[in-house]
């Protein structure tokens, strides 16, 4: 609703919340929810508090993942290990990049050629077995001085070189040892600006030797709900949703509370996940920010003819 409850002169002073008028908390979506689509003779009748709440911070993690603004960054230098950890909020990456003198992003590609398994430290014996610590004891795996995992192909993959003079690359596994015959590149790695590959099981990122001490910038989506300051509950109030995605959240919120319960009209149910589905193409659409002068003066020269 268009009701302004900031104080103007706070708002605009040092350390305002700025912006802050595109969102509405989900404190607030639940409670109008309730209002609008709770009760006698309304579409959710008999709906418990708490199917409410759920659903809503369902709908967050859901609008958060592909439809809503919400990508973080970071902007690190990338140490000696060539290894960083993932934020405690990450949920995936959008974009990896280094910045160079000049402040222009060079964006960096994963690599699908390499990876970090666990070496195991144990022999294995004449008929194939390992020759274990004990009676009740693990397979060990390898650890480095920094306490990460660590394997010949990460080790190899660390200290490989990447410069533009060096014919070998890395990411060419076909035709690398043959100079003049190495058909079929991929052009992703067509480029020295760098590789890194992600270890899911560790939640580590692992970077090319090439982009040591270099300002890395990590941009990443989480699943848009906040915390306390104790992190032992969510904050209702402190998580914001924009306001293009309210209606969306709305239909999420009906849908789902409906779903849940085995006395619900299947046509009602039917007309609710279309309209679910609609409104959260439109609040894409919105949020995608176009502007018909903005898209005329890129695509302005876009019909000449391009060789390739």
């Amino acid at each position: 609703m268009a009701i302004i409850t900031n104080d103007e002169q706070a708002y605009y002073a040092t350390g305002g919340d700025h912006g802050s008028y595109q969102f509405i908390s989900l404190q607030e979506i639940i409670d109008t929810f309730k209002a609008t689509y709770v009760g006698e003779n309304k579409i959710c009748q008999n709906v418990l508090d708490t199917d409410v709440t759920f659903f809503a911070t369902r709908g967050i993690q859901e609008l958060s993942y592909d439809t809503l603004k919400c990508t973080k960054d970071w902007e690190i230098v990338v140490p000696a290990t060539l290894v960083m950890v993932m934020p405690v909020d990450y949920v995936n990456y959008t974009k990896l990049a280094w910045s160079d003198a000049s402040g222009i992003e060079h964006i960096i590609y994963p690599t699908r050629y390499t990876s970090n398994p666990k070496k195991i430290e144990e022999s294995i014996t004449n008929f194939g077995g390992f020759a274990t610590d004990g009676a009740n004891e693990d397979l060990d795996g390898t650890v480095d001085s920094d306490g990460n995992d660590t394997s010949t192909t990460y080790e190899n993959y660390k200290s490989g070189d990447t410069t533009i003079n060096e014919i070998d690359d890395y990411d060419d596994d076909t035709y690398w040892p043959y100079p003049g015959g190495r058909f079929g590149i991929s052009p992703e790695h067509a480029q020295v600006n760098g590789s890194f590959y992600i270890d899911e099981d560790a939640g580590k990122f692992h970077f090319s030797s090439n982009l040591s001490g270099k300002t890395l910038i990590l941009k990443y989506i989480s699943d848009g709900l906040v915390t306390n300051a104790a992190n032992t509950a969510l904050d209702l109030s402190a998580t914001k949703i924009h306001k293009f995605a309210e209606e969306a959240i709305y239909k999420y919120i009906a849908y789902g509370v409906l779903s849940a319960r085995n006395d619900s009209n299947p046509s009602m149910l039917a007309l609710l996940k279309k309209e679910r589905f609609a409104e959260q193409r439109k609040a894409k659409l919105r949020l995608s920010n176009l502007k018909i002068g903005e898209l005329t003066q890129i695509m302005r020269g876009k019909s000449k003819w391009i060789k390739h």
